[in-house]
């Protein structure tokens, strides 16, 4: 830890032989003086063209941050053997694991099953905000910020339907308390990996999962309050924009599944079974046990009296026609149903009930596909498509094609009663037809189906468990008892998702947001340059010019306020490449332990509270809430102030100025 008045020992970027890259930070006698070197300038000016691309948003970011990294090589800033290190880095390795590790937790459904005893009492906005935000926060404590974010959205936009909320009255406060809920582990939020990995370079001791505990916690507790009050400066009437739902306004979809023997759908009313989709999903069918069982090809079950006894016969040759629904009429083993609604509420119903669809079989000939290799795809049947009149079991579509059809939607008609596999099918038609992915192109060409736009459905294309919350749950209590360091930790989890086959490897390589991945391996070694070549120190000279006299708390403040003003132009994860190396020599030149300004600085690069571009989060609700460039300050300025005037002290408290 750095002494009063001294160095600061250990920093990776000091020079062994204290040559000439460090001459213009110190004068004779050690003076600290404001001249710069050849290379400091040059490093300089890197970053600062650099910031300015950042800023101009012309170009990518991931682009310029490349052409930065390749600049820094060519005039000697970055050296040779350093340049690539970046992607071989932890943090990086971190920040992708956290990604994955979200989105098979978001698919799996498990948080939407823990909230739904909860949603049905969320009938005023007084009331959402608070628990949503709450639920938000919690969640992005353990999983990455924004991947807590995009698994409770579609619960925040079920419920604002369902109860008449705008949306934009509960999508900012959710993105705000999932960034401040990031705050409180390493792993909710990329500033926390990053600082700790600075810490590690300037101190040879990286912060530890809950380090950032005390800080954060406190923190959550104000921004929830001032939330539960000031979503009503929020402005009203704002829209969100349209969805590619809106834009292809394609009706409800019909599937055709299965109660297997053991499914929680026995024994529950057809009433019980619509109320687990907040009767967003109609039974328009009820197919008997022998009908249902021809599609699925296994033993009929036969119905005495109530109890399901095995008879391990093929259906009789004449099966009993379909049965119109009643509400209180009991649903038996094997029975089928036919299910109307939303394609997500379809999902998220067959998931709960644990349903069984019929078109949800392997492929012929190759029962032991791996997921990885099937696809969903949407699509219209055309007028020239040999589907037109005929049904899939007329046309033998598994076995000569290779797809099966999971879900109809048909325009004009409320509802589809027939078996999917016995239903003519009409040109205008739209089809969910799943198979494999290498031959589902030429598929879609022999039948004549016109595919639609990827709009990233879920049904038909996976079950959900508990399984990725547990792995979630596993990996951080390796990391909390110090069994197992955080990259490895997270980076053994996204293997164990796919070892349990809960998630396959195309899923997840959709799942990281790769700009990112490139922006902060790139990064690294650019801002490291201005570090190795002496130029964090010269601004730590700056700036102990600017505070001298100030109070430390004052001192960390302006630390905490430069942070948070920065990070929405340059971006988080660049923001504390950048200034973690600086505040830490700040705090050196002051004489003050560097850990409280470490920490200001990973509070105020996650505090992005003021504009649509600076965090991820914040621009995943603009479109959806249909928010303007200007209404993140309304709600974003008070919340900013509360955290510096409550994030100042609370650092100081847990992590003394005075150095050890």
């Amino acid at each position: 830890m750095a002494q009063p008045g001294g160095g600061a020992p250990g920093f990776c970027g000091d020079a062994a032989d204290g040559g000439s890259r460090r001459e213009g930070a110190t004068g004779e006698g050690g003076r600290a003086d404001d001249s710069m070197t050849l290379d400091q300038s040059l490093a300089f000016g890197l970053m600062g063209v650099t910031i300015a691309l950042f800023l101009w948003g012309r170009f990518a970011y991931d682009a310029v941050a490349l052409t930065a990294l390749l600049a820094g090589v060519l005039i000697g800033v970055v050296p040779l053997d350093k340049a690539f290190e970046g992607f071989s880095d932890d943090v990086v390795v971190i920040v992708a694991a956290a990604l994955v590790i979200s989105a098979a937790v978001a698919r799996s459904g498990a948080v939407e099953t823990i909230m739904r005893p909860v949603t049905p009492h969320l009938r005023s906005v007084a009331v959402q905000v608070p628990v949503l935000a709450a639920a938000t926060m919690v969640l992005a404590m353990v999983t990455k910020n924004v991947g807590a974010l995009a698994i409770l959205m579609p619960v925040a936009m079920q419920l604002a339907r369902r109860t008449g909320t705008p949306p934009a009255a509960l999508l900012m406060p959710m993105a705000f308390a999932a960034m401040t809920g990031g705050v409180v582990t390493l792993v909710g939020t990329s500033p926390n990996i990053i600082m700790s990995r600075v810490r590690e370079e300037l101190t040879g001791a990286p912060f530890r999962m809950f380090d950032y505990a005390p800080v954060g916690l406190g923190i959550c507790i104000v921004a929830l309050l001032f939330l539960a009050v000031g979503w009503r400066l929020l402005p009203g009437g704002r829209r969100g924009a349209a969805t590619m739902d809106a834009a292809f306004n394609i009706g409800h979809y019909t599937v055709e599944a299965r109660l297997p023997e053991a499914g929680e759908a026995v024994g529950l009313t057809v009433a019980e079974l619509e109320a687990l989709a907040e009767n967003e999903v109609q039974v328009s069918a009820i197919l008997p046990a022998a009908l249902a069982a021809a599609e699925a090809k296994v033993p009929v079950q036969e119905v005495v009296q109530g109890a399901v006894q095995d008879a391990a016969r093929q259906p009789p040759a004449n099966p009993p026609a379909s049965e119109p629904p009643s509400p209180d009429r009991r649903l038996c083993a094997l029975e089928g149903v036919m299910l109307r609604g939303e394609a997500a509420d379809l999902e998220r119903l067959v998931a709960r009930a644990g349903l069984i669809l019929a078109g949800d079989v392997p492929v012929p000939d190759n029962p032991d596909t791996d997921a990885d290799d099937m696809q969903v795809m949407e699509g219209v049947v055309t007028s020239e498509s040999p589907l037109v009149g005929r049904s899939p079991a007329a046309l033998t579509l598994r076995s000569r094609h290779g797809v099966s059809l999971l879900a109809v939607s048909r325009r004009g008609e409320s509802q589809i009663k027939d078996r999917l596999s016995q239903l003519r099918l009409r040109a205008g038609d739209v089809v969910l037809l799943r198979g494999l992915q290498a031959t589902m192109p030429d598929n879609l060409g022999e039948l004549r189906v016109l595919p639609l736009a990827e709009r990233g459905m879920a049904l038909g294309r996976g079950k959900r468990s508990w399984i990725p919350l547990g792995v979630l749950v596993a990996a951080m209590a390796l990391v909390a008892a110090g069994a197992l360091p955080v990259a490895v930790a997270f980076f053994g989890a996204v293997v164990a998702l796919f070892a349990l086959r809960v998630m396959t490897t195309r899923e997840a390589y959709e799942a990281v947001d790769w700009p990112v991945i490139v922006l902060l391996a790139a990064l690294i070694p650019v801002s490291g340059a201005i570090q190795h070549t002496g130029g964090t120190e010269l601004i730590a000279v700056w700036l102990t010019g600017a505070v001298e006299g100030l109070p430390a708390l004052a001192a960390l403040a302006v630390t905490m306020v430069l942070a948070m003003a920065v990070t929405p132009f340059l971006n988080n994860a660049a923001t504390v490449l950048v200034m973690g190396p600086i505040a830490a020599t700040l705090a050196n030149k002051l004489g003050l332990n560097p850990d409280p300004f470490l920490m200001a600085v990973a509070l105020g690069a996650a505090s992005d509270f003021l504009t649509p571009i600076g965090h991820q989060c914040n621009t995943l609700v603009m479109g959806p809430g249909g928010y303007r460039f200007g209404d993140y300050a309304r709600l974003g300025l008070p919340l900013s102030v509360l955290v510096v005037v409550a994030g100042v002290p609370l650092i100081a408290w847990f992590w003394p100025l005075a150095p050890h």
